[in-house]
């Protein structure tokens, strides 16, 4: 299971969450998406995309009085389909000191974001194993004919495969630091690294 547990203000926005999010799982926000809460689609609309009757700037998470343990749905990729359940788990006291958004926890690497949906990604972790078994035996056999060519094209191909042999891992640290930027206002930025 993919998880991530984060704290927010209660006055952090619609986008603000979006932005989080994006941020926590290492995404590039580059595709749609809604929050589908207490009945209604809450969003950032996009030239050519889905249209929101709010503004996602103006709508903060206390607007919702959330509950404790009570949930609503985060889409992300319509093509692909990543749809998330959000839990609130506590309404905590503000600590002034601490920063916000602040990632406290989390399990896994979320899918790589172009890998084709839930079932997708699925079958395409269940045949890794084999499928690098296959990409060494062929570099092996291009090292032994001298062919650089082919050396070099396995070791890109190989190379590509990097996101998914780190899919256990999933690094708060670095998650936190990109929430620290996102707060300073280096959002262009931000998501560009992602991309790179």
């Amino acid at each position: 299971m993919i998880w991530r547990r984060v704290l927010v203000r209660s006055d952090s926005t619609i986008a603000d969450l979006h932005y989080t999010l994006q941020i926590v799982l290492g995404w590039s926000d580059v595709h749609l998406h809604y929050f589908h809460i207490h009945g209604k689609d809450y969003g950032i609309a996009q030239l050519g995309g889905l249209s929101f009757a709010d503004d996602p700037e103006m709508v903060c998470l206390a607007d919702f009085g959330f509950r404790p343990r009570e949930r609503f749905f985060y889409e992300y990729n319509f093509n692909d389909h990543w749809l998330h359940e959000v839990r609130v788990e506590q309404i905590l006291a503000l600590e002034p000191e601490r920063q916000y958004p602040v990632c406290i926890g989390g399990r896994r690497a979320a899918p790589p974001e172009e890998c084709g949906g839930p079932r997708r990604f699925l079958e395409r972790r269940m045949g890794l194993p084999g499928e690098l078994d296959e990409r060494l035996e062929e570099i092996e056999d291009a090292v032994q004919s001298e062919d650089r060519e082919l050396i070099r094209d396995q070791l890109e191909i190989l190379e590509s495969l990097r996101p998914w042999l780190t899919l256990d891992r999933f690094d708060r640290r670095r998650a936190n630091r990109r929430l620290r930027r996102y707060t300073q206002g280096d959002r262009e930025s931000l998501f560009a690294d992602v991309l790179n």
